[in-house]
């Protein structure tokens, strides 16, 4: 009964003080108002852009749930010394907006193979596979044949667009690798991750498949170590054993790939000097490959070394729109998701305001009426934000609002992971613990060594051509076919078989002329009854 009279006082001294702490301009109502009006005025005037995508730029934030979203636009706008709340970031401009379900062919709550098959292919399937459907099972060699799906990036490059790959993670990973690889297991980077039953039945692992399957333009991220024979010193941590070479079956698929591009200009750089050097302008060919494994966190990352991930969104794009025909460009924010299974928010959240950035770097590359861009994650995380915290205090810091326990808990907390620390039934004092620190783990209810995906849907932006076709709840598998029906690439080319379909319209111009049309009918049909 005390706990609740307290929390009750708590509460009220929140409401007090917080209001104190709003902008001035804020209590008037005029304010708000005009905001509103705007806002309207400029979905009033938006017009429909029915035109055929000539290029598709799709950002792909792993684990960028609406929590996640919420936060860094938060975290982004303190960053530049704003209360951040208002924060406008560039996701937030996207004007149509819809959600995806996210659910695999099996379990309620999916893994990142799982959803980019459904997001890249169109088609759902199960846990860990890549590129194959729901027929095809885990781990199950024998199970791929006749059960390959391909993914609209194979769509685009039949169609004679140029395609890349841009993550933050290994090149091999689940999100890019199930733009061009088939696999019963999201696992097998290399031959020496696969069960000898798999290659006895004739699988291949992904970065074979990276080779073989199609012929990928610009390809930046991690993996090295995935890609040289067994033992071959990697060129940036020569002394580190983990870093080495692990292929089992003796192929440099470095050599190969440069070798398979005689004739043309092909680079191949592993660090930021070679990367800076490559002429987009002169370059048909890009293979970077920045780590052994993943890239650096955002916030570790040395500048010297590695380029960040706008600077790498930037040089795929000016490679790729060389194109006449178009390209087709996947940018991955893969980081987010691997700082929540950490139990770190500082990271995931940085990740996600570096994602934002090269989202605008690709804005500012292309053109809206050619390009379609879409935002979206493939699943979330079991982050909540809560505890009533005043405007603009930091979003990585502790609640003003305690607990029964009369001990303060952060703002941000898992549902499960590492950051359970509960000792002999008693949660730590935070009173004296900075939070906002990198290498902080958020408290989480439930103790696991990785904090899990969680199961909501997730939020889809997207502009430019068709860009209205993603609205409403759809499952995750629709966004593959809407994007291929936009860009006319893959089976459905209804939209580029109908000239008079490739425009823009004005709503209200529409209504309007189809006004005039029918009392033009209903003229003529007078006009007729009057002669018979």
């Amino acid at each position: 009964m005390e706990s609740t009279r307290l929390s009750i006082l708590a509460l009220f001294l929140l409401v007090v003080l917080g209001s104190s702490s709003a902008k001035v301009e804020e209590e008037n109502p005029e304010f708000w108002r005009s905001q509103a009006k705007k806002t309207l005025q400029s979905a009033l005037d938006r017009k429909l852009n029915t035109n055929v995508a000539k290029n598709i730029l799709f950002f792909l934030g792993d684990g960028m749930g609406i929590t996640t979203y919420t936060a860094a636009r938060i975290l982004k706008g303190q960053l530049q010394n704003q209360s951040g709340e208002e924060t406008v970031m560039t996701m937030d401009t996207f004007p149509n907006v819809g959600l995806a379900k996210t659910y695999s062919v099996d379990f309620q709550i999916p893994d990142s193979a799982a959803t980019a098959t459904a997001y890249l292919c169109g088609v759902k399937t199960n846990l860990n596979v890549i590129g194959l459907s729901g027929a095809a099972r885990n781990g199950i060699c024998k199970t791929q044949k006749g059960n390959e799906v391909t993914s609209i990036l194979k769509w685009a490059k039949d169609a004679g667009k140029s395609v890349g790959i841009v993550t933050s993670t290994r090149v091999q990973h689940a999100t890019p690798a199930t733009t061009y690889a088939h696999s019963a297991s999201r696992s097998w980077y290399s031959d020496a991750d696969m069960p000898a039953s798999a290659k006895a039945d004739g699988c291949t692992d992904i970065s074979s498949q990276l080779l073989k399957n199609t012929d990928i333009d610009v390809i930046i991220g991690g993996g090295r170590k995935y890609m040289t024979p067994q033992g071959t010193k990697d060129p940036e941590y020569p002394r580190d054993y983990a870093s080495r070479g692990n292929r089992k079956d003796g192929r440099n698929l470095i050599t190969e790939w440069q070798n398979s591009k005689i004739g043309k200009v092909a680079h191949y750089v592993w660090n930021k000097t070679e990367f800076d050097a490559v002429d987009p302008e002169n370059t048909d060919y890009l293979m970077a490959l920045f780590e052994p494994g993943d890239l650096r966190f955002e916030e570790e990352r040395d500048p010297m070394m590695d380029p960040s991930i706008v600077e790498t969104t930037e040089k795929a794009i000016r490679i790729l729109q060389k194109n006449p025909k178009g390209f087709f460009l996947l940018v991955e924010g893969g980081r987010i998701d691997q700082a929540h299974h950490e139990g770190r928010a500082y990271m995931a959240l940085h990740e996600t305001v570096a994602f934002d950035n090269a989202i605008a770097k690709g804005l500012e590359l292309t053109k809206e009426a050619e390009t379609l861009t879409i935002v979206m994650a493939d699943h979330s995380h079991p982050l909540t934000f809560n505890g009533f915290p005043f405007r603009g205090q930091n979003i990585l810091g502790k609640s003003p609002l305690w607990a029964t326990d009369m001990k303060p808990y952060t703002i941000l907390m898992y549902g499960n992971g590492p950051g359970h620390k509960i000792v002999n039934g008693k949660r730590p004092d935070l009173r004296n613990v900075t939070t906002d620190g990198k290498d902080y783990h958020q408290l989480a209810a439930v103790p696991l060594q990785s904090t899990t995906h969680s199961g909501e849907d997730v939020a889809v932006l997207a502009r430019g051509p068709m860009a209205h076709l993603f609205q409403g709840v759809q499952e995750q598998s629709y966004i593959a076919h809407a994007m291929g029906y936009a860009a006319c690439v893959g089976a459905d080319l209804r939209h580029c078989q109908d000239p008079a379909l490739h425009t823009t319209i004005d709503p209200n111009n529409a209504a309007r002329a189809s006004s005039a049309l029918l009392s033009s009918l209903l003229s003529a049909l007078l006009a007729l009854k009057v002669l018979i």
